[in-house]
């Protein structure tokens, strides 16, 4: 603070530097003279250092030329000082202790007013005390004497006085002691009240067995202004929750126990709904009065109604499920699903229609908060249930996820067990038979579960070797079972001691396969079906995200579309080896010429009707069951890898060809024997001619056939590359003849 305080003296503008730096608390040699020679040289720098210190000394001999008088006078202006202290010294000393003497005076003042107002304090309170006990006192004995009064009249005259006149009286009563149990509150711990607390208790005993017996006489005989008068009275000593459990107890308690029998509900079909329905009738029939006296009913007027009661939630709620708890333990039993399901469907209802009843939203609040709602919904085991349905679903699924691939049944739109039950698995978990709002978020993982488990069953077939058989002779070696074939392989290093046995080769035949491309496409294209299923079940219960729904079916739709691709391929590759295993005849055209004396060929071999059966095969047999669009697909790619091979089989015959005919030329020049034909007779075509137009035919013939497939020859990699081959071969036969 005091470096910031100096004014350095102003230098010159053309200064490299600025003043200020100098007074920086970080101020640093190095760096400020690194910083200026980025701007100057060090001889400029130096300079103005120079300059500025001259111009520092200067003002400090200015600045002390300016006061020197003030600092040569210092000392004398001092002189006197110390006697002036000392004279101010007394006075304030004396002045100290008056002021500590006037605070200690105040200080006890102070305590005094405080102890005299405490005292006044405890006064009041213990006054306050005896007028609560004096009140106490009052109000047990004016109660006592009301009651006395009442017991000392002689009985013809008890038998007069009608009930309501009771009901008035006792609530007179029940006035004068919600006064009594208010000042016994604020006097407790008083040795008074504990001697008066006898009495209090014998008073309440009284007041509770007239009420009790007061509101039973009223629902008796329906009278509705003692249940108003008996109601007001519980509710003006706080009471509300003991009408309500005589109530539970008296009227609502014997009915259920009547109602809810185990007997009753197994010996009818609909057993369990008729004595809901029983249940639910027991409401409007015999709580009608004490819904009209509380305002639980819409008939109520509201200005002669009781507020404060729920008979609905408090007690008849609680006697519905002790009584299910107690008397029909079987209905929470989730040992058999399908009866759960339709059980727990029932009881559901059963509680809607109840919580209807209730009338109002925040009475079905109430009830929804009671513990008894909680407990009944916590007998229901649903993740029981929903396991006991997992293992069902499961084991069906993986049971059809074997080695051993089955068609699906008749009528069904799918080719494979495999598939159909993985289908039917998605559809069970919506169904009304299984589907519960409160599993929603389990069914849902399960439906994404499936169709992985079955995307990753697809993959695990391209792992299989492609057999030559048919899909039905492939399944007899693999009646192995997938779960003990996987058990075996995974155990077979610990079972080195025992006697080794072969394993078959789990394989797949390509017909298998194209039934697998098929259900795939069917799947995806039922699963938005799956989608709009699915919507309404969770609109139940309230969910509206359906964006995120779409979006993991959507997921799992790609994940499943991955796995047509490589299935196209293998089946490509099969049909193009199938083919060609037939096309690379063409090896064997120059044997059935040479030297055969064959007439001229003027038809295709057959050796290309057998390379396309399999394609013809595949249009008729799986033109239902696949799209036009993917048997167009591999119908190209086939004939595009066979032909190919094809191309390249022909080139090489045509080229043995035309060796073997120089060859014979140069062996005819060498000997120079009379020009004769070897290779022909009776001077027409040449063997290798003949061979020439052979190979022509069949490949013209080939390109027919692949125009009657509906497809484009030019489409086809390397077709155009063998015509114009086999073209050359043809002209050139044709050339040489006469």
């Amino acid at each position: 603070m005091e470096k910031s305080s100096v004014n350095l003296p102003k230098g010159p503008d053309t200064l490299c530097f600025d003043k200020n730096e100098f007074m920086k608390e970080d101020f640093d040699v190095d760096h400020f003279v690194s910083d200026c020679r980025k701007r100057v040289q060090l001889e400029e720098l130096r300079e103005d250092l120079e300059l500025y210190y001259k111009l520092l000394k200067t003002s400090m001999v200015e600045l002390i030329n300016k006061d020197y008088a003030d600092f040569v006078n210092l000392s004398t202006n001092l002189v006197g000082m110390d006697k002036a202290l000392n004279q101010l010294s007394v006075p304030l000393g004396q002045l100290r202790e008056e002021a500590l003497s006037l605070r200690s005076s105040v200080s006890e003042g102070i305590r005094a007013v405080d102890e005299r107002m405490s005292k006044q304090e405890d006064i009041r309170e213990k006054k306050m005390c005896v007028l609560r006990l004096i009140q106490v006192i009052r109000s047990v004995e004016k109660i006592e004497k009301i009651l006395n009064s009442q017991s000392s009249k002689e009985t013809p005259a008890l038998e007069v006085r009608s009930p309501l006149l009771t009901g008035q009286i006792l609530e007179r009563i029940a006035t004068e002691f919600n006064q009594l149990q208010f000042h016994a509150v604020q006097s407790k711990g008083m040795p008074l009240l504990d001697k008066v607390r006898p009495r209090i208790a014998g008073i309440t005993a009284t007041l509770q067995r007239s009420l009790e017996g007061l509101l039973l006489e009223g629902l008796q005989t329906s009278d509705v202004d003692i249940i108003r008068h008996c109601l007001r009275t519980y509710a003006t000593i706080d009471k509300t929750r003991d009408a309500e459990a005589l109530v539970g107890q008296v009227l609502v308690k014997p009915y259920m126990d009547q109602v809810i029998i185990q007997q009753i509900v197994n010996s009818h079909p609909n057993g369990l709904q008729t004595m809901f329905n029983k249940l639910l009738e027991f409401v409007p029939h015999h709580c009608r009065l004490l819904r009209e006296v509380t305002g639980g009913a819409i008939s109520s007027e509201k200005g002669n109604t009781v507020p404060g009661y729920d008979f609905l939630v408090n007690s008849v709620w609680p006697e519905i499920v002790r009584g299910l708890e107690e008397n029909l333990p079987s209905l929470f039993d989730p040992g058999n699903p399908d009866a759960f399901h339709e059980k727990y469907t029932i009881s559901m209802d059963f509680l809607r229609t109840f919580e209807r009843q209730c009338g109002s939203q925040a009475s079905v609040k109430r009830l929804r908060a009671h513990p008894a709602y909680h407990s009944f919904n916590n007998k229901w085991n649903l993740p029981v249930y929903f396991q006991i349905r997992f293992s069902e679903i499961a084991s069906s699924l993986e049971t059809a996820l074997t080695d051993d691939l089955e068609d699906a049944p008749a009528g069904s739109s799918y080719c494979l067990l495999a598939s159909q039950r993985a289908w039917s698995s998605l559809q069970r978990c919506w169904s009304d038979a299984m589907f519960l709002p409160s599993l929603a978020h389990r069914l849902w993982r399960l439906t994404l579960q499936i169709l992985a488990r079955y995307s990753v069953w697809v993959n695990e077939l391209l792992l299989r070797p492609i057999s030559n058989e048919s899909a039905k002779d492939t399944k007899n070696p693999l009646v192995t079972g997938g779960k003990d074939l996987s058990i075996t392989q995974g155990n077979s290093e610990d079972q080195g001691g025992g006697p080794s046995e072969t394993k078959p080769v789990v394989s797949i035949s390509s017909t298998q396969l194209v039934y697998v491309v098929a259900d795939l496409d069917r799947l995806q294209e039922q699963l938005p079906e799956l989608l709009e299923t699915i919507k309404p079940k969770l609109e139940t219960i309230g969910f509206k995200n359906f964006s995120s729904i779409s979006a993991a079916l959507a997921d799992s739709q790609l994940s499943l579309s991955a796995c047509v691709p490589p299935l196209s391929s293998r089946i490509i590759q099969d049909l193009s080896e199938s083919c060609f295993s037939s096309l690379k005849s063409a090896l064997e055209v120059p044997r059935l010429y040479r030297r055969t004396n064959k007439e001229v060929p003027t038809a295709a071999s057959s050796y290309v009707d057998s390379a396309l059966k399999p394609l013809y095969q595949l249009q008729s047999d799986h033109k239902d069951k696949l799209k036009q669009a993917v048997i167009q697909q591999w119908l190209e790619g086939t004939l595009s890898e066979s032909t190919h091979k094809y191309c390249e089989t022909v080139s090489d015959v045509l080229r043995s060809v035309r060796k073997m005919e120089e060859s014979l030329k140069r062996l005819k020049q060498a000997r120079k024997t009379t020009p004769t034909n070897p290779s022909g007779s009776g001077g027409g075509m040449s063997d290798d001619d003949k061979i020439r137009l052979q190979l022509a035919l069949d490949v013209e013939y080939l390109g027919e056939q692949i125009q009657k497939m509906g497809l484009q020859t030019k489409a086809i990699r390397s077709f155009p590359a063998l015509t114009e081959l086999v073209a050359a071969a043809k002209d050139q036969a044709t050339a040489e003849q006469p």
